[in-house]
Parts: structure tokens; sequence; C-alpha cells
């Protein structure tokens, strides 16, 4: 019992030892950490301090820098003051010095003025004892002296003036006619273009003949599909190897020979499928006829057109004058246009839009009963052309009075393109025959003295005797001959009738 008890105090006693020992221990490590502690925070305080100071030192510097840009900047602005202010002063005492000159001046013309004055008076005195003395002379009044000296001054200088009026005039006239000669050549000489004849007929080659027996299908079917879907007649005859595809209107040509090459292709050849074909056809023509107006206006330079015009002027094309593809014809006037108004110095752009669109009444939709100039006008003014393009359009074949100043231009370059060798198709003999013709009806009239076609045709003029046909009969006689024209003979576009009676009195100086 004795041993447990000196067991259990020996214990108490160790731990108690144990417990001392170990918080010596920790209280030793703890003051340690607590040491390096405070070291590290020293040396992380003393860091702080140096980066707080090279901080301070930095914006120090930066704003001593801005102070002395500043004070530059005031340096510099105070020196131009007092240039600015030295100039003034400068400026001033010229100012001074010119103002007392200027009075010095002053002075000097007051006195002179005083002078003249004086003298004035005195020679208004002098003139007019002079004119009184003049007048008891001559026996007449000094405004009676004046108006004879203004009549005969007149009568010699109106003279003068006609004469000299009269050499300008005939001196103008030369000039203006080498002149527009000079210009209407260069223009020629600059646009050089391909010529080009279309025909109412298109060749559709086949590689056998035993296509041709497909196209004309059982008892025909085929072909009268096919020709009533393109309104173009096709005519399958011996010719080897080839189609013929006859129609006055070049699209539908075009739609007949797309629609029978793709049928060709495929061979797929029976109604519906003709009917089906013809009609991607029309719509392939379409795109293409707007895709082809707008490449030709991004050619020529000019913006802004309606996408109706843009669609006309793809549609010419397919269209042609005598044989002249319509589309080439107006490109080429239009660049004639533009060189010519260059010449002139008016302006270009404007030229060469009216010449591109001179002939775009040839080419609507609808086609009523109007002459193509009028009815092309009427088309541009509904899509928002300039009056100038408007009448250059309406007024190239002389339909209504010109305008505006390039309207001769677009009448020129219409002829010049037009009367190029190989630019229009049209047999000699009956062209001279139809030209002969026109000249002997208007000479079957009574009082008729002389004929003469002009213009290709387009323009008869008619020389009547004044002795024999009054001013009422030569309207009667016109509309009359128009009339006979209109109802014996066969020609292009409209006629103009002219009658030109005229008095001449001659007499000779001896």
């Amino acid at each position: 019992m004795m041993e447990v008890i000196i067991g259990s105090i020996a214990f108490l006693a160790g731990g108690v030892i144990s417990y001392f020992f170990i918080q010596k221990a920790l209280k030793k490590k703890t003051d340690g950490i607590i040491k390096d502690a405070k070291a590290e925070a020293e040396v992380i305080k003393k860091d702080k301090i140096l980066q707080a100071k090279e901080k301070f030192l930095h914006l120090k510097s930066e704003h001593e820098k801005q102070i002395t840009q500043k004070n530059q900047k005031l340096m510099a602005f105070d020196n131009k003051i007092k240039q600015k202010e030295a100039n003034f002063n400068q400026k001033f005492d010229d100012y001074q010095r010119k103002k007392k000159e200027v009075d010095a001046i002053k002075e000097n013309l007051s006195v002179q003025i005083d002078l003249v004055e004086k003298k004035t008076v005195e020679l208004e005195k002098a003139k007019k004892q002079q004119i009184e003395q003049l007048e008891e002379i001559s026996g007449l009044s000094a405004d009676e002296a004046k108006k004879q000296l203004i009549d005969s001054l007149k009568e010699e200088a109106k003279t003068e003036a006609m004469s000299y009026v009269s050499e300008i005039m005939e001196e103008a006239k030369m000039s203006a006619n080498m002149e527009a000669k000079k210009v209407v050549i260069k223009t020629i000489q600059r646009v050089a273009t391909e010529s080009a004849i279309e025909n109412s007929v298109t060749i559709f080659h086949i590689e056998s003949d035993e296509i041709k027996g497909r196209i004309i299908g059982r008892e025909g079917r085929n072909i009268r599909a096919l020709e009533a879907a393109t309104g173009i007649e096709i005519i399958v005859d011996d010719t080897p190897e080839a189609i013929v595809l006859s129609g006055f209107d070049p699209v539908r040509r075009e739609i007949a020979r797309l629609a029978l090459h793709q049928l060709v292709t495929d061979g797929r050849i029976h109604p519906a499928r003709i009917e089906e074909v013809v009609n991607k056809v029309k719509k392939q023509i379409d795109e293409e006829i707007i895709e082809t107006g707008k490449r030709t206006a991004i050619d020529l330079g000019i913006h802004g057109l309606h996408p109706e015009l843009i669609r006309l002027v793809g549609k010419m094309k397919y269209r042609s004058s005598y044989g002249q593809n319509l589309l080439q014809h107006a490109r080429e006037t239009a660049n004639l246009c533009a060189i010519m108004a260059s010449e002139l110095g008016l302006n270009a752009k404007r030229a060469k839009r009216a010449g591109l669109l001179h002939d775009i009444g040839k080419v609507p939709d609808d086609e009523p009963e109007l002459p193509h100039a009028i009815l092309g006008m009427k088309l541009a003014e509904k899509y928002k052309e300039k009056a100038d393009i408007c009448n250059a359009i309406g007024a190239h074949h002389d339909e209504i009075e010109m305008t505006s100043m390039i309207s001769p231009i677009v009448q020129a370059c219409d002829a010049i393109s037009g009367a190029r060798p190989g630019a229009r198709r049209e047999i000699v003999e009956s062209y001279i025959k139809r030209l002969k013709d026109l000249e002997d009806l208007a000479l079957s009239h009574p009082g008729v003295l002389k004929t003469y076609a002009i213009q290709a045709g387009r323009e008869l003029r008619v020389i009547v005797g004044s002795d024999k046909v009054s001013d009422k009969e030569a309207e009667t006689m016109s509309l009359s001959i128009a009339q006979k024209i209109q109802d014996e003979m066969t020609y292009p576009g409209q006629v103009k009738i002219t009658v030109i009676r005229e008095t001449r009195a001659i007499n000779y100086a001896k």
C-alpha cells in the first residue's frame, strides 16, 4: 500500500517536473519565434520605407519635370506675347507716321482742289463766252449744232459697224464650219468599232440528222409545241446537221436557240419538257438582259440609272436597226457624244448618258404608235431623267425643238454611228429606188419645181413655185404628200415632208 502511494507521489512529481520543463521549452521556442518575427517585421518595414522613399523621389522628379515643362511653355508664351507686343508697337508707330503723311497729303489736296475749282469756274466762263461767239458766227444754237454732229457721227458709226459686223459674221461662219469639221473628224477618228450585221434567222447546229426526228416528234407534236412556246418558226429541211430558226424578234430566236440546246443536250424532248425548258430559258434571258444593262452602264461610267432604264438598255442587245445591233450602236453613240462634248467644253457625262439612252424608244414592251424618239423621251421623263437629256432623246430626229446644247451633239453622233460603212445593211438598189419613188411621188403634184430626198429618205423637201402655189395650198400639199406616202410606199420609221415656197426679189446695181 505504501509502495503504491510512493509510486503515485513519484509519478505526480515527475509529471509536474515534466510540465515545468515543457513550459520552459515552449516559452523559449515562443520567445525565439517572436524574436524572429520582430526581426523579419523590421526588415519588411525598412524595405517598405525604402520603396516609399523611392516612389516619393520618382513622383518628385516627375512633378519637377512637369513644372519645368510648364515653366518653359509659359516662358515661350510670354516671349510670343512680348514679340506680338513689339510688332503691335511697331505697326502702331507706322500707322501714326502714315497718318501724319496722309494728313499732310489731305491738306495739299484741299489746296489743289480749291485751285482746280477756281480754274474750273474760269474755264466754264471762257467756254460759255466761246459758245456764245460760235453761235453768233454760225447762226446755230449749241443744241442744234450738237444734234447735227451726233446725227452725222451716228450714220458714220452705223455704216462702219455694219461693215465690221458683216466681216465678223463671214469670218465666224468660215471658222465655225472648219471647227465643226475638225471636231467631227477627231471624234470619228477616236472611236473605232467593229461592223456587225444581224439577220432575221439563226442557224442551230446539231451533231447528226437523227436528232431532227426527235425534235420533230411523233406527228410533229414536239416542233409544234416548241413553235407555240417560243413564237419562232423552226425550219427542218435537208440542210445537213443544221436547223433554221426564223423570226423577226431576236429575243425569241435566242430563247428558242437556248431551249433547243438544253433539250438536245438533255435528250428528253416532249411537249411538257419543252414548256418547262422554255420558261426556264425565258427567266435566264431576263436575268441576262438586266446584267447586260448593268455591265453596259458600268463600262461607260454612267451611274444612277433607273432599274427599268437598265433593263431597256440590256434589251437593246437583242434588237437591231437595219441590221446594226442596237446596243452596239447606243454604246458607240455614247462614246462619240462624250468625245464631241469634251472637244466643245460641255458636260461629257451628260452627253454620254443621252447618247446611251437615245434609242430606248425602240425596245419598250408594249410599243405604242409613237415615233421612237418621242416614246424614248416619255420613258426618260417617266424615270426621272434630267430635262436636257430628255430633250436630246426626243429631238434627235427633229420631232421636237432642241432646247439643250447636247441635243445637236446626240443627233450628229447618231448619224455618224449609223452612217459608218458596214454599220447598216440595206440593198443599194432598193435604197436608191425608194428615194427615187419618194421624189417622183412629190413631183406628180402640180406646181412642184424640184424635190430632194435627204437624210437617208427620212425627209423629203419639196420646192414649189411661188406664182403657182399659195401659202395655204403649200400646207395642204404637205399633208397630201404625207398621206400619199403612207398609202402607197413602204419605208422604215417616218418621213418628214417640208414644202418650201419662197419669193425672191432680184435687182442689179450697174
